[in-house]
């Protein structure tokens, strides 16, 4: 058989707590009002006894029935004040007796000169009696007190005034109507409140039971601490209300749980996502500070109600920074293959030059191969570099170039002294600008050209193209927005490879945003520990190398 619901076990826990509390205050406010009753009656007993003792008459007919003299008369005198009393206070009888103990006035006059049904002889040693007892007349609340002689003092009989007991609890039924109809009241309230309760607590745990919510919290816990993304969560208020430690890592702000999406220490690009709310399930990459991010944004919904959002951050950095570079490593692998199959076709022309017995020819042909290389590359002035790596890189782009319909060109004022160590990033940067260049430059008259400096270990480098420029308040190094297209494309490269450039202490900026008929934009950049520290001149050796100061 399925146990109740939590909630359900609960709103019986709290009309049980609610009416045995409500017993338990009636029981008290019911004992505490029969004591009420009993102690009124009591006092009201005394104080009708008090009266009566103290009555001169009274005291001298009881000192003298108990002094034996004339008996007839002292009763007929007691039982008229006795009578007369009674019939004034509403008490169920007065009795006055004397030293011994014997009635001389009772409501029933067969009961005079007998003793009375209860213990009299404390009181005849002088003290008041207060009591619940039961005599001849049924139960009462009873006052005893001592008749002392008018002359010594000295008791000589006793009052007992008494108060039925039907007659000290006639009150009491009302009065515990009126309570009774407090607690029913009161377990009304107590329901009303726990059903109110009931409903908050469906609302506010979205129906789920303790042992779910328990569940839910650990999974959390395991979930968000156990993966590598960042995990934000957002309520409906566009308040965070969660985030792990991958995600306040990789948006660098501190802190996030409590910030509102529109806090500006948020980076825009992720607070106007978080804004969105998930609609339609939103992707989008942001570049923030050095990283590239990819964020997927979704709704949150539960029975039709929407709660939030999610957003997962993946650092996409290292995967782009390694694109980049495979990239690179492609171009090179492509001009090594066509260099390759170039060079062994022209291998092969010389050795047919010399089986031919042209000895002349084919002397000037390697002659010619020497001086020019094995490829023909469509790169002007190439010549005026002499890294292999760059030339053969250079030249690989400038086909790609040529296939685009734009023509590349070396600048003349190129002047290495030294060739690359760290030919990677430098592929990386001159590829991904080169390549904004070509795109940039009108196809069929288009042309680029790249200039190549050196100051000490430090790769300097400016590439101008022949396209419209960079309009005004146009930011090339910010993200443009590329609706469905995949983290690799437009928008990326030149935020990434600033942001390489800036972390080996070297950087990439707009020199000209140009603009003027013929001439397009300059962008340049510095890279810095990519050439060697000694410098060659023809060849030879430089001590502490040479360049661009």
């Amino acid at each position: 058989m399925r146990s109740p619901r939590f909630i359900t076990r609960v709103l019986l826990l709290q009309l049980l707590v609610v009416a045995v509390v409500t017993a338990v205050f009636t029981g008290i406010l019911s004992w505490v009002t029969v004591q009420h009753l009993r102690g009124e009656a009591e006092a009201s007993a005394l104080a009708i006894a008090r009266a009566v003792a103290t009555d001169p008459e009274v005291r001298r007919a009881v000192a003298g029935a108990s002094d034996g003299a004339a008996p007839e008369v002292a009763e007929e005198v007691l039982r008229g004040r006795a009578g007369d009393v009674a019939e004034s206070t509403g008490a169920l009888f007065i009795v006055i007796t004397d030293a011994e103990g014997l009635r001389l006035a009772h409501p029933d006059p067969e009961r005079l000169r007998e003793q009375v049904s209860t213990e009299f002889r404390p009181v005849l040693e002088g003290r008041e009696v207060v009591a619940w007892e039961t005599g001849t007349l049924g139960e009462s609340a009873r006052a005893k007190v001592p008749v002392r002689d008018p002359e010594g003092g000295e008791p000589v009989g006793m009052v007992s005034v008494g108060f039925a007991r039907s007659g000290v609890y006639a009150s009491l039924r009302g009065q515990l109507a009126w309570t009774a109809g407090a607690a029913t009241l009161a377990l009304l309230i107590g329901a009303l409140a726990a059903l109110v309760f009931r409903g908050r607590w469906e609302r506010s745990t979205l129906g789920l039971q303790p042992e779910e919510l328990v569940a839910l919290v650990q999974n959390q816990e395991a979930v968000l601490n156990g993966v590598a993304e960042g995990v934000v969560a957002v309520d409906e208020a566009g308040t965070i209300r969660l985030a792990n430690d991958v995600a306040v890592e990789l948006l660098g702000v501190g802190e996030l749980q409590g910030r509102a999406v529109t806090d500006p220490a948020l980076p825009q690009p992720v607070a106007r996502l978080l804004r969105s709310g998930g609609q339609q399930g939103r992707r989008d990459h942001v570049v923030v500070g050095d990283r590239v991010l990819y964020l997927d944004c979704r709704p949150v919904q539960r029975d039709g109600r929407v709660l939030g959002s999610v957003v997962v951050l993946r650092d996409r950095t290292d995967i782009l920074e390694l694109t980049e570079r495979l990239d690179s490593v492609r171009t090179m692998t492509s001009a090594l293959r066509v260099q390759r199959h170039e060079f062994a076709n022209r291998i092969h022309v010389a050795a047919g030059l010399l089986d031919a017995g042209q000895v002349e020819e084919a002397r000037e042909f390697l002659r010619t191969l020497e001086r020019r290389g094995a490829v023909d590359y469509p790169l002007v002035d190439a010549d005026l570099i002499d890294d292999p790596f760059l030339r053969s890189f250079l030249g690989l782009k400038s086909l790609e170039a040529a296939e685009r319909g734009v023509r590349m060109q070396v600048g003349g004022d190129t002047l290495l002294l030294d060739e690359l160590r760290d030919p990677e990033d430098a592929a990386t940067v001159l590829g991904n600008l080169l390549d904004n260049a070509v795109r940039a430059a009108a196809p069929g008259s288009g042309w680029v050209e790249v200039t190549l400096l050196q100051s000490g270990g430090d790769l300097v480098l400016t590439v101008t193209d022949s396209g419209p420029g960079i309009g005004e308040g146009v930011d090339v190094f910010a993200r443009r927005p590329q609706e469905g297209r995949a983290v690799h494309g437009h928008g990326i490269g030149l935020p990434l490879v600033r942001e390489l450039t800036r972390r080996r202490g070297g950087d990439v900026w707009v020199i000209d945003r140009g603009g003027s008929p013929g001439q397009g934009a300059v962008v340049g950049a510095r890279i810095p520990g990519v050439l060697g520290e000694g410098g060659r001149v023809g060849g030879e050796s430089v001590p502490g190398g040479g360049g661009v100061r």
